[in-house]
Parts: structure tokens; C-alpha cells; sequence
């Protein structure tokens, strides 16, 4: 087939085929999930290598489980990483300057549209950043692949926009359930974190994909992927009153983690070192707390076994816990590629740890379980972090088999998250975002609102007339019933304000000015380039039925009018329209 597209694409009646049958889009998402589970194996299994040969390690033994890691090897391999990757940064910017976008922000503005090279890119990055020991986990990696796969598989098919973005939480669905070996949790992170919410309609197909990239994740043995888990007592009443304060702790945590990180990248932006040279040095930084604990480097998949926990003692596990934290912000703030959802978890494991070992000091009589209360602190502080306290609930739920301690997470999680949204506002996603200007919250599709532009809704047939004019010149020229208002200009043409017709016809009305004296909004106007939302916003301030639209810059001539109701009216239609494609009525 001949076509102009500089993308791949299917044959026109397979397209519509696809198209025509909802349920042809679950044999896309079986093939996204299979591809998903691929995805998370291979990067997995490339990270292993990558710590045989750079750290002299037996295959199959994980880097943050070693008890000890030769010095030189760990000083020298993740600040020469650092360096490599930074000059890479570099290189890659002179060939792509766009930034990639990642599978949250393509669905919140972009229809689900990603960059299939761009992903790969980013992927190989967090591959190497993790291979050289970096604090960082593979997680972000895993969806951003499996997600820019989908996305490329869904415009080939030519897909709409509400089908394209399921297509893209297909893909994270599946790369979280094979990482974790979680299908229930990959589906919710899909829910919760890339599609932005749940419908009947990408039910089925989130939930084929995460089944399929659980099944071949782990078909492709032997990958310890996962979370280990300890044996686990009894939860009791007392355990949901204590989740609820460890939830507290887990949130103040988790917003220090995300301001640190962005701290860590202020401050190292300001020194004006050269960019190569700082993730060199966040390298060499995270070797140094190697020699001290081991357990920093990498994701933390190693270190992660929560019945070894309990014989360590406590100042061992708090010095563990600060390091690793350390290193994850160094790591990330330093420029290297990554997440933090694997780092979340193994430091909320330590800090439940650390809570139930303090308190069992405190009061010898409690007698928490160390386990318990791991699984309850990892799934707080990660829903801290990352979001999703339903993912990570589900990770507690299918990690132990456990109803009543997941009943001890929830409670956790909700606190937690709470708290973070109150105090802070934003997941370690969103808060990247917001640090580049975006408003961006969760994965809402809010990309329309931007194509909804003031210049696409204005009428530009205004009526103007001078400021200067006098009073009577106006009644005589804009009679009542002709007009309900005009957009008034100085002699340059500038915009000076709105005047109400009917207000100008008042038998007692006094300007001595001229028509000036009874100008409105003077000071407000549109833009051609304001969202919709930007506009109703500015509507309700100034309790304004109408205002002109001016150009942008010192010029300020109006180039057309916009009424409130008109705005209000493509939004609602606008609203309903992407809320039928969601739930599959258009």
C-alpha cells in the first residue's frame, strides 16, 4: 500500500476492521502484553549482564544483595558510566533536541501519542543507568518501551483517540505485571497513573494485557523479578491504627525524597559544571556509599528480601535507609535515567522495618511483626512517590495472599496519599512536570483543552469604535437594540475597552470624557494562544459576560470577541464528547 505516512501502517480494511470491533482491540492488547513481558525480560536480563561484566558477579546474583563490591570497581564503574551517559545526553541532543515524553504525559496531552525511537532511547538509557550501578530503578524504563511500542502498534491502526490512549496503559499494564509478577497491581497502574481512570471499556483489554505480559515475563526463566516476602503474622486491630501513622511517616518521607531530588538537580545546574561531569560525580557519590553498604547501587531488586530483615540490627537498617535515599536522589538529581518506584518500595520495606523495630524497643510488649509492617511501609511511601494506592495495595495483596494486611496497606496507602496531595500536590511524575512548567496532574486527557484554543473560538466580526468619541456620537451611531456592546480603540488602534450599549443609552449617564469614561474591563482581555480553561478562568474573575481578544505582545489591537456562554457551551459539548469515547457510546 502507497501512503505519505513517514509511519508504518496496516492495510485500509484491516483498519477499519479493527476499528468496527471493540473486541478486536483485546487481540491488540494480548500482542502489547506479549510484547510487554518481552520487554520487561530483556531489560532485565541485559541490566544482569551488564553487573557480571562490570562488576565481576556470578550470573544470576544481584548486584544490591552483595555483602561487599571490590572498591576500585565501585568507585570507577558508575562515575565512568555517569560520564558517558552525560556526554551521550549531549550528543543525542544535537540529534534530537525535543525532549521525550513519557506514557503519563503522551495520554494527558498528546492522545497517547509517543515516540517509538524516542522511547528506545530512553530505555537504553535507564538500562545503562541501572548497569552501572546507579540508584534508579527499571521500572520507568519497562513502561516507557512497552508503552511507545503500543503507541506505535495503535497508529498504525489509525485508532481513535480514546483507544489509542487504553493502547498505551496496555502497555504499561503489562510491563508492571511482568516486573512484578502482579497482574492485578499492573492493570490499577494502568487505571490509576496512565489512562487516568477507569471504564468499563478498558477493562478488558488492560486486563488481557497485564495477564499476557505477567505470563511471558516469567515464562522466560529463570528471572527473579518481584517482590520476596518473609513470612507474615497476624494482623490485628492494633496493626490498622499503627499502618495509619506509619501512612504519616511515609508521606512526610516521600515528599523529602521528591524535593531532594529536585534540590540535588537545582544545585547542580547553578555550580555550571560542565553536564558530563555531574552525573560523573553522581556516580562516583553513589560508590562511595557503596563501600559503606552495597545495597544503594542498582534498583534494589537484591536487596529486597524482607526475612533477612529481621536478624539485622536497627542502626544497620537506619544507616541503609539513609544511604539508599541518598543515593536515589544523587542518582536522579545527578542526571542519570530511572525511576523511583523499586527504590520506594525497598526503602518503605526498611522504614516499616526500622517503625515496628523502634516501637517493639519502646514498648517490648507490642511485639510487631518486622514483615508486617515492611509491607505495609513499602506500599505506603511508593503510593507516596508514584501515586496508585490501588496499585500498590494490590502489590501487598498478591506479594502475601493476605487480606487482612492488605486491609492494614490500604489504610496506609490512603493516609499517605492523602497527606502528600495535601502538603505537596504532586506524585514524582507529575512534580517533573511541574518543575517544566506543566500543570499537568495525572494522566486525564486534558490535550483537547489545549487544541480548544481562544483563536478557535473567538468571532472575529467585532465592532469597534474610538475611546474619545463623545457620548451622543455613540447613541447616534449604536442605537439600543443594534449592539449589546462594542470594543473601543485609542487613535494607534490599541484596545482600550469594552462599552455596553444599553449602559451608554441611560437618561442620566454623565461622561464628560467621552465614550472613556464608561469603558469596561480595560485591563482584561484574551489571547489567541489561552485554552479554554485559561479563559473560563479569566471570565469568572472579572464576572465578565464577553471580552475582546487582543494580539499577543505590546500591540494589544483586538482581533476579535468571546463570549462566556459560547466558552462555557464548547467545553461542556467538548467534555461529553471525550467522555462517550471513554466509555465507548461514540
Amino acid at each position: 500500500m502507497v501512503t505519505s505516512s513517514r509511519y508504518l501502517e496496516v492495510p485500509r480494511r484491516l483498519r477499519a476492521f479493527i476499528r468496527a470491533h471493540e473486541t478486536s482491540l483485546v487481540v491488540l492488547a494480548l500482542l502489547i502484553g506479549a510484547t510487554g513481558g518481552l520487554v520487561v525480560a530483556s531489560m532485565s536480563v541485559a541490566v544482569e549482564g551488564f553487573h557480571v561484566v562490570l562488576f565481576d558477579l556470578e550470573w544470576g546474583d544481584r548486584l544490591s544483595s552483595q555483602f561487599r563490591i571490590e572498591p576500585l570497581r565501585a568507585l570507577l564503574v558508575p562515575s565512568l558510566g555517569g560520564l558517558v551517559l552525560g556526554v551521550a545526553f549531549l550528543l543525542l541532543a544535537r540529534w534530537r533536541p525535543a525532549r521525550e515524553i513519557d506514557p503519563i504525559e503522551a495520554n494527558a496531552l498528546h492522545g497517547g501519542r509517543m515516540s517509538f525511537r524516542g522511547s528506545v532511547i530512553v530505555a537504553l538509557q535507564t538500562v545503562w543507568s541501572s548497569g552501572v550501578g546507579a540508584s534508579v530503578g527499571l521500572e520507568a524504563g519497562y513502561t516507557q518501551l512497552a508503552s511507545g511500542l503500543a503507541a506505535s502498534l495503535g497508529r498504525a491502526f489509525h485508532l481513535r483517540r480514546a483507544d489509542q490512549r487504553v493502547m498505551v496503559g496496555c502497555g504499561a499494564a503489562a510491563a508492571i505485571a511482568g516486573a512484578f509478577g502482579a497482574p492485578l497491581a499492573g492493570s490499577f497502574y494502568a487505571f490509576e497513573l496512565v489512562i487516568g481512570g477507569y471504564t468499563p471499556a478498558s477493562l478488558t483489554p488492560v486486563g488481557v494485557a497485564a495477564v499476557a505480559g505477567y505470563v511471558v515475563a516469567h515464562a522466560l526463566a529463570p528471572l527473579s523479578l518481584g517482590v520476596a516476602v518473609g513470612p507474615i503474622g497476624d494482623v490485628v486491630g492494633r496493626d490498622l491504627a499503627l499502618a495509619g501513622l506509619l501512612g504519616i511517616l511515609a508521606a512526610l518521607t516521600g515528599i523529602a525524597i521528591m524535593r531532594g531530588v529536585a534540590l540535588c538537580e537545582a544545585l547542580l545546574a547553578k555550580t555550571g559544571i560542565w553536564p558530563p561531569l555531574r552525573s560523573a560525580f553522581g556516580g562516583l557519590a553513589v560508590g562511595l556509599l557503596a563501600l559503606a553498604t552495597p545495597q544503594v547501587m542498582s534498583s534494589g531488586h537484591g536487596a529486597l528480601h524482607f526475612a533477612g530483615f529481621v536478624s539485622i540490627p536497627l542502626t544497620v537498617l537506619a544507616t541503609m535507609f539513609a544511604l539508599k535515599a541518598i543515593a536515589s536522589i544523587l542518582s536522579l538529581g545527578s542526571g542519570f535515567r530511572g525511576g523511583l518506584f523499586f527504590a520506594t518500595l525497598f526503602l518503605g520495606a526498611l522504614g516499616g522495618h526500622l517503625f515496628a523495630g523502634a516501637l517493639d524497643t519502646l514498648w517490648p510488649g507490642l511485639k510487631l511483626g518486622g514483615n508486617v509492617y515492611a509491607i505495609i511501609g513499602m506500599s505506603a511511601l511508593s503510593a507516596s512517590v508514584i501515586g496508585g494506592p490501588l496499585t500498590m495495595s494490590f502489590i501487598a495483596l498478591e506479594s502475601t495472599g493476605n487480606l487482612w494486611l492488605t486491609t492494614a496497606v490500604l489504610v496506609a496507602v490512603m493516609i499517605s496519599t492523602q497527606i502528600t496531595r495535601e502538603l505537596f500536590g504532586y506524585s514524582f511524575a507529575t512534580w517533573r512536570f511541574h518543575l517544566r512548567g506543566e500543570t499537568i496532574r495525572s494522566a486525564a486527557d486534558i490535550g483537547w483543552i489545549r487544541d480548544l484554543t481562544v483563536r478557535s473560538l473567538m468571532r472575529p466580526d467585532l465592532t469597534t469604535a474610538s475611546a474619545s468619541m463623545p457620548l451622543e456620537e455613540f447613541r447616534s451611531k449604536f442605537p439600543l437594540g443594534s449592539k449589546t456592546q462594542v470594543v473601543a480603540v485609542d487613535a494607534e488602534g490599541r484596545y482600550a475597552g469594552i462599552a455596553l450599549v444599553a449602559e451608554a443609552h441611560a437618561p442620566d449617564l454623565q461622561a464628560v470624557n467621552g465614550l472613556i469614561d464608561i469603558l469596561h474591563f480595560q485591563h482584561v482581555v484574551l489571547h489567541p494562544t489561552m485554552n479554554i480553561q485559561e479563559a473560563i478562568a479569566i471570565f469568572d474573575a472579572a464576572e465578565a459576560e464577553s471580552l475582546a481578544v487582543v494580539e499577543a505582545g505590546g500591540e494589544r489591537r483586538p482581533i476579535g470577541v468571546l463570549s462566556e456562554a459560547h466558552a462555557v457551551r464548547r467545553y461542556a459539548e467538548e467534555s461529553e464528547q471525550r467522555r462517550r469515547e471513554a466509555v465507548g457510546e461514540a
